[in-house]
């Protein structure tokens, strides 16, 4: 069978198939692991709350998520806020010293604009105390400004890398068009955007 395969292949062909056999036990392969970790920067707080508004309310406030008489009507009664509370804070952002984070606040629908003539989103952060925060028309800063909840608008919060914050929502709202008394539901939806 040798002296076949060397009559087929000849001497050029036998030292060809040598060569090749030579290169490819010459080849060195190298490898390199990469261990990935999933870093979560967001935390939500409160997700539920009930407020009672007044028809004819008008420039009046309410916190999510709030304490007082009515309900909402004050900043949470925890403070400083505790993520082990998450009633005493809306969303809580935590971002290492590689990567800053930007929150987007939107309402899921907004309200209507033929109850409501104004509903103005803001923001407040825990620094000490509630201290309003700047939001912002676009993820990596902008112009400032506050969310119309009568429209599809939003904003953004923005946290630098190397931080801890808790946030808090304000709403400034003039239930003051109509005197319906029927219960609706307003959703707030929130998306991280690392940075």
């Amino acid at each position: 069978m040798k002296r076949k395969l060397r009559a087929i292949l000849g001497v050029k062909g036998s030292l060809a198939l040598l060569s090749l056999a030579t290169v490819v036990l010459a080849l060195v392969a190298y490898t390199a692991q990469v261990t990935i970790t999933p870093t979560k920067q967001f935390t939500i707080g409160a997700t539920t709350q009930s407020w009672t508004i007044y028809v004819n309310d008008v420039n009046q406030i309410r916190y999510l998520p709030g304490s007082g008489s009515p309900t909402g009507s004050a900043v949470p009664a925890t403070t400083p806020p505790v993520l082990a509370v998450p009633a005493s804070f809306a969303f809580y952002v935590e971002t290492d010293a590689s990567k800053g984070c930007a929150v987007n606040i939107t309402l899921t629908s907004p309200v209507d604009s033929n109850k409501f003539s104004k509903f103005e989103i803001r923001a407040l952060s825990w620094v000490g105390s509630w201290s309003a925060v700047t939001l912002y028309d676009q993820p990596s800063g902008g112009s400032s400004k506050f969310i119309n909840g009568s429209t599809n608008d939003f904003g953004y919060v923005q946290q630098l890398a190397g931080q801890q914050t808790f946030y808090l929502l304000e709403m400034t709202y003039s239930y003051d068009k109509v005197d319906t008394t029927t219960a609706f539901n307003v959703t707030f939806s929130y998306t991280p955007l690392p940075q």
